[in-house]
């Protein structure tokens, strides 16, 4: 064989009768196309088409398995042999864009297949001719109350809390044949416009759906699209791609009627969102409730319930159709809500619900009915990686999301498990969809045939910057990582030529280094643990970072391990619960911190990088119940600690510095922008990096004094934006995006 040369077995064509006999086992029809896998022919309506060996091959892997995600290396395996040199990544985008071409499909709206990012590809078009249905996954029952200690990912938690998912009920997968499920594309938003909010109508023929450009009706039959007239000052545009996020009006539940629906409505970031009744007809908007998210309506449109207040202090509360009556139904704290959902009979509500678990560095999650009539609750179903989805079809289906297994537990997905009579789990759930990012935002038509839902890709990428000559401005961000994983800056190297970065782009989080010039990264540390926060030591020779339980170990503590720059063993440091960030200042200093989170409190300790030796930092405690939405930066000298909630609260944001040579304190406010998301040190420790929500809904990079005085540097409008890791010489950010779309597909026949 010639090097970068693939022989193919070629096809050879029916010659016996039995195969004659057995001819449409071997035949797929899609659309005006028809394929004969033994043939090794392609044909449009009924003529040949002509298609490369290559192609063909792929669009026959594809046929074997539709519906499902083909992995690149199921395409590498069926394609090139072992011993083949080709360049696979472009042979592989060469031949799709062949098949493509072939079917008249297009990569940006596929009819037949689409791009998976991250994993491979999928055939969406129905397949008929099929002697076996898609493969459906049986998982083991449920047992309430059971819960199993796994690890969720850190990086979806922070932005994305919609993202967390599975649940106990993840065994052993076994095939068995099912009708197959009919999927389709009700929303084609670019990323640059992602969909915010959609829920479908009672009777399945209208999706309402908002995008920065408006809020809509489209025709799920035709796709015909109007706007809906919103009164003036509801209309405000959307202008933050985050589905919680942004500001304007969203649709978030229809009335049984299918002319009214609920909305959520947001004049400001900072701002609570508040709910409101519109008809879809027009006239005057009815205000239901000053605050609230993810609202229900009852399956006889008489009460909504919905959930109240901030991430950690919510409750479920229950009020009439017109906003009155309000009354708490239930709410401990510490707690955040999901999707909330009636029974199908009206007696009942289920909801999922958080809380942060400190000592396992996760969120112990559950799936939990509440009964009207007693105002007793009880837990359905519980597991760390449930995600926050949830719907409940007549018949008894409950619906839910849940994350993939490692390597892919930053994707999750939709899954159905049936309810018996005392809407108690019955039977092994059934997989609903199969798709990479998270599928969430599920909404049922009132006969339970068609679903709604959102599919949504996030993906977070290092951008290198730097200051203009002026130093007022930063230049346009330049992409440095350049796969389609999950990657986050953390600091650079002494010399300034290369940045350290966290990425899952093998499996699990692990520590990389690329040079500014360079297209690939350099593995640091490898392994199957998580690791994360890589820091450098004082002196700049050695990273320390941070090693979190193995998925399904009932561990509790997080060790902190160093490692030479240059490379070498690991080498362990300390060990303790809860441990949540660490940093340390630069020679001539020698002070490293790392911090705790308990219950009800963030602790500070200083240790030795090399001892470990930690001391409590006691007058550094801080209120703080979650790593996720506190965050704190160490200057470069070790004198000062910067901290800040990240997430946004009504008002202007606040940071206090705390001295830790004497423990005094000041607070300053960043007047004129909303929330903090993220912040860093300075390299000469005489400012700060903040990244901020905008008051119009964008994000934005500033350079902050130490008396508060904020000068904007870099705004971003289709992009999130988070923490900014400065060079040793100032001079250039190590920054990280995240670009990610958002549309809504509805599922019939499931």
């Amino acid at each position: 064989m010639e090097s970068g040369i693939v022989k193919m077995a070629s096809f050879e064509p029916v010659r016996s009768a039995k195969v004659s006999e057995n001819a449409e086992l071997n035949t797929r029809r899609f659309g005006v196309f028809e394929v004969c896998l033994r043939g090794g022919e392609l044909r449009r309506n009924g003529s040949k088409v002509k298609l490369q060996e290559q192609p063909f091959q792929i669009l026959a892997l594809l046929l074997e398995r539709p519906g499902e995600v083909v992995t690149r290396e199921d395409l590498r395996n069926r394609l090139w042999p072992v011993d083949t040199f080709v360049d696979f990544d472009h042979s592989l985008n060469a031949a799709i864009k062949r098949l493509r071409d072939a079917l008249g499909d297009a990569a940006e709206n596929p009819r037949f297949v689409e791009t998976v990012a991250r994993r491979g590809y999928r055939f969406v078009a129905p397949v008929n001719g099929t002697h076996q249905g898609p493969e459906v996954v049986a998982v083991a029952p449920v047992v309430p109350r059971t819960v199993r200690k796994w690890q969720i990912a850190v990086a979806a938690v922070i932005l994305l809390i919609f993202g967390l998912g599975v649940g106990l009920f993840l065994g052993r997968e076994a095939p068995t044949v099912h009708a197959p499920v009919a999927e389709r594309r009700l929303t084609a938003n670019p990323a640059e416009d992602p969909v915010i909010g959609g829920v479908i109508s009672p009777d399945g023929k209208y999706l309402a759906f908002a995008d920065k450009t408006g809020f809509y009706l489209r025709q799920v039959e035709t796709g015909e699209t109007h706007p809906v007239p919103l009164p003036t000052g509801l209309a405000l545009k959307t202008l933050d791609w985050f589905p919680e996020g942004g500001v304007g009006a969203r649709p978030l539940s229809w009335f049984p009627d299918g002319v009214h629906l609920v909305v959520g409505w947001v004049t400001r970031p900072e701002e609570q969102q508040s709910l409101w009744a519109i008809s879809v007809m027009g006239g005057t908007p009815r205000k239901l409730s000053d605050e609230g998210f993810r609202p229900s309506v009852s399956p006889d449109g008489s009460q909504i319930a919905f959930v109240k207040g901030e991430d950690g202090r919510q409750e479920l509360w229950r009020m009439q159709s017109d906003g009155g009556r309000p009354r708490k139904e239930v709410g401990d704290p510490g707690y955040w809500y999901g999707s909330v959902v009636w029974s199908p009979d009206g007696g009942s509500i289920a909801y999922m619900r958080a809380k942060f678990a400190p000592k396992y560095r996760r969120m112990d999650t559950s799936i939990e009915l509440h009964d009207l009539s007693s105002g007793r609750s009880e837990v359905l179903l519980s597991d760390p990686r449930l995600g926050s989805a949830l719907a409940w079809a007549p018949g008894g289906r409950l619906i839910f999301s849940l994350a993939e297994l490692p390597p892919n537990e930053n994707d999750s997905n939709l899954w159905w498990v049936q309810l018996d009579a005392r809407s108690h789990p019955s039977g092994s759930p059934t997989r609903l969809t199969s798709e990479s990012g998270f599928a969430g935002g599920p909404s049922l038509t009132a006969d339970g045939k068609r679903l709604a839902f959102f599919k949504q890709t996030w993906q977070p990428d290092v951008y290198i910057t730097e200051l203009n000559a002026q130093k007022t401005r930063l230049t346009e961000p330049r992409r440095l990582t350049l796969d389609e994983r999950y990657d986050y800056p953390y600091t650079w190297t002494p010399d300034g030529k290369a940045i350290v970065f966290t990425s899952d782009r093998d499996g699990a989080f692990h520590i990389f280094k690329q040079a500014a010039d360079q297209a690939t990264p350099e593995l640091l540390v490898g392994g199957k643990e998580q690791l994360g926060i890589p820091r450098l030591t004082p002196d700049g020779s050695s990273l320390l970072y941070l090693v979190t339980p193995k998925l399904g170990e009932d561990a509790r503590n997080v060790r902190l391990m160093r490692v030479p720059l240059t490379g070498g063993p690991p080498e362990f440091v300390l060990e303790g619960p809860g441990i949540s960030n660490l940093q340390c200042a630069r020679l001539s200093a020698t002070l490293c911190v790392f911090s705790e989170v308990g219950e009800t409190d963030e602790r500070f300790f200083s240790f030795d990088p090399v001892k470990g030796q930690p001391q409590e930092l006691v007058k550094a405690r801080t209120q703080s119940t979650s790593y996720y939405d506190f965050n704190w930066t160490l200057s470069p000298d070790g004198r000062t600690l910067a901290m800040a909630k990240k997430s946004t609260a009504p008002g202007e944001p606040t940071m206090r510095l705390l001295s830790l040579n004497d423990y005094s304190e000041r607070t300053m406010q960043i007047q004129g922008w909303a929330g903090i998301c993220c912040f860093d040190w300075a390299a000469d420790g005489k400012s700060l990096w903040v990244s901020v929500y905008t008051n119009a809904g964008k994000r934005a990079m500033l350079n902050v004094d130490l008396q508060g005085r904020a000068r904007p540097v870099l705004e971003e409008d289709k992009m999130m934006l988070g923490w900014a890791i400065p060079s040793p010489d100032g001079r250039h950010l190590a920054i990280w995006e995240a670009s990610g779309s958002s549309n809504v597909w509805m599922l019939e026949n499931f």
